[in-house]
C-alpha cells in the first residue's frame, strides 16, 4: 500500500493537464514571439490562456505574467515594490514570521541592502491580527506581504481585511497565494492586492510554471533581462505547453472545488479526530480557518525525521515541519512562531490530503501514526524522562 499525503509539497499532474501539455507541445511548437504563422498560432494560445486564468482570478488579462513558479513571482513582486518605494524614501517592508522562505529570504536580502524589515507575530492559531498590520504601517512603508494560506499549518489569513487596510493607507500589498489557489476561492478584486503569486504544481499542473499577478500601475521591474516577452517584464521564451497545462489544471481544480473541499474536509475531520487520541500531542494552527485536507500535528517526545522514515516504510508519504531537507537541525520557523518550543516542534508531522485519498487511507494513516509514535516513544530517553517526572510535559 502506498498513500501519498504530501499534496502541499506538490501534486500529481491531472490527466487533463497532461493531455493539454502533450497536445500543445506537438501542435503549437512555434515561438509566440515569432511573426510567422506557427509563432502567431502559439501567440493566440498564449493569449487565450492569459484570458482564462484572468477570468478565474477576476482580474485584467494584462495583469497576468507567466513565470517559473511561486518563488520567482514572490521575488519579482517584493523586489519591484521595495526598489520603487526606496526611490520615494520608503524603505520599510512589513510581513509575518510564518511566510514561505521565498518571501523571507527575499526580505533578508533587502534587509542587507538597508531596508527595514518588520516580521509581525502570529497567534497560537497561526493567524496574524489585522490591527498589528495597521500599527506597523507608517509613512515610510513601501510594502505589506502576507501569505493567503500557510504551507505548513494551512491557516488562512485575513487578506481581504489587510488588502482594504493597505488601500486606505496607500501601501502596496503582496500575497503569496501558492497554497491557496485551486483549493479555496481566490478573487483578486475582493482581496484588493497589488501582487499575487501562484504555482501550477500545487493544483495538479506541471512544475516550473506559475503566475505573477501585478495590478495595473503597480511597480514591476524585471528579474530576468533579455527579450521583450511578457510585455517586457519577464524575458525568455514562454513555456507554452506548461502554461496550457497550468490553465487546464486550474480550470479543473476550480470546477471541482466544492466537491473536493467537501471530501477533504470530511477526511481532515476524521484524521484530526483520530490523531488527537494520541496522548501529549497538539494540532498546529486554527482548527477551522485552515485549508481543506491540511493536518499538522506535534507529538511530544519524538523526532519528526524518524517518524517520517517509519511512516514511509508503512507506505505513507508525508512531511515534517522540521528543516530536515536543508541539513539543519533547527525546527520549523512556522511552528516556533506559533509558540511551539524546540523540543516539541521537532516532533512534527504534516499530512496534506488530495482528492484521490480515501477513508481507508485515513484509517491506515491513523493506525500507523499511533503505532510509530508509540514505538519511537518506547525508545526515547526524553519520553522516559517525561514519564518518570524528570521533565515536565508541555503538551
Amino acid at each position: 500500500m502506498s498513500i501519498y499525503a504530501d499534496h502541499a509539497a506538490t501534486t500529481r499532474m491531472c490527466d487533463a493537464a497532461l493531455k493539454a501539455y502533450t497536445r500543445t507541445a506537438a501542435e503549437f511548437f512555434g515561438n509566440a514571439s515569432s511573426l510567422h504563422s506557427a509563432g502567431q498560432r502559439a501567440q493566440e494560445v498564449l493569449t487565450d490562456c492569459r484570458k482564462r486564468i484572468a477570468g478565474i482570478l477576476n482580474c485584467d488579462p494584462r495583469e497576468i505574467y507567466f513565470t517559473s513558479g511561486g518563488s520567482e513571482s514572490d521575488n519579482q513582486a517584493i523586489l519591484s515594490a521595495a526598489y520603487a518605494g526606496a526611490k520615494k524614501g520608503k524603505k520599510k517592508l512589513i510581513s509575518t514570521a510564518i511566510e514561505h522562505h521565498a518571501v523571507l529570504h527575499t526580505l533578508k536580502k533587502l534587509e542587507r541592502e538597508g531596508f527595514e524589515v518588520v516580521l509581525l507575530p502570529v497567534g497560537e492559531d497561526g493567524i496574524v491580527e489585522t490591527s498589528d498590520v495597521e500599527a506597523a504601517i507608517d509613512d515610510g512603508t513601501a510594502l505589506v506581504s502576507v501569505m493567503l494560506a500557510n504551507n505548513e499549518i494551512g491557516t488562512i489569513q485575513p487578506v481581504e481585511e489587510i488588502g482594504a487596510l493597505c488601500k486606505r493607507k496607500g501601501v502596496l500589498f503582496h500575497t503569496d497565494a501558492v497554497q491557496a489557489v485551486g483549493h479555496i476561492p481566490v478573487d483578486i478584486a475582493k482581496i484588493g492586492c497589488d501582487y499575487l503569486a501562484l504555482s501550477a504544481h500545487k493544483f495538479c499542473g506541471p512544475k516550473g510554471v506559475g503566475v505573477l499577478y501585478a495590478k495595473k500601475g503597480a511597480p514591476l521591474s524585471s528579474l530576468i533581462e533579455g527579450g521583450a516577452q511578457e510585455r517586457g517584464k519577464r524575458a525568455g521564451t514562454e513555456d507554452l505547453p506548461a502554461i496550457c497545462a497550468m490553465t487546464v489544471a486550474l480550470e479543473a481544480s476550480v470546477a471541482d472545488m466544492d466537491a473536493t473541499s467537501k471530501l477533504l474536509r470530511g477526511l481532515q475531520d476524521k484524521l484530526i479526530a483520530g490523531l488527537s487520541e494520541i496522548e501529549h500531542c497538539a494540532l498546529n494552527g486554527d482548527r477551522v480557518r485552515r485549508l481543506p485536507g491540511n493536518t499538522s500535528f506535534c507529538f511530544e517526545g519524538i523526532e519528526g525525521e524518524s517518524l517520517l522514515l517509519l511512516l514511509d516504510e508503512a507506505g505513507i508519504e508525508a512531511s515534517s515541519g522540521s528543516a530536515c531537507t536543508s541539513g539543519s537541525l533547527d525546527p520549523s520557523h512556522v511552528l516556533l512562531a506559533i509558540g511551539r518550543v524546540h523540543d516539541v516542534a521537532h516532533g512534527s508531522l504534516r499530512l496534506t490530503l488530495g482528492a484521490e485519498n480515501t477513508e481507508a487511507d485515513v484509517e491506515h494513516i491513523i493506525r500507523s501514526v499511533k503505532e510509530v509514535v508509540s514505538y519511537l516513544r518506547g525508545m526515547s530517553p526524553v519520553w522516559r524522562d517525561l514519564q518518570e517526572g524528570k521533565r515536565q510535559f508541555i503538551l
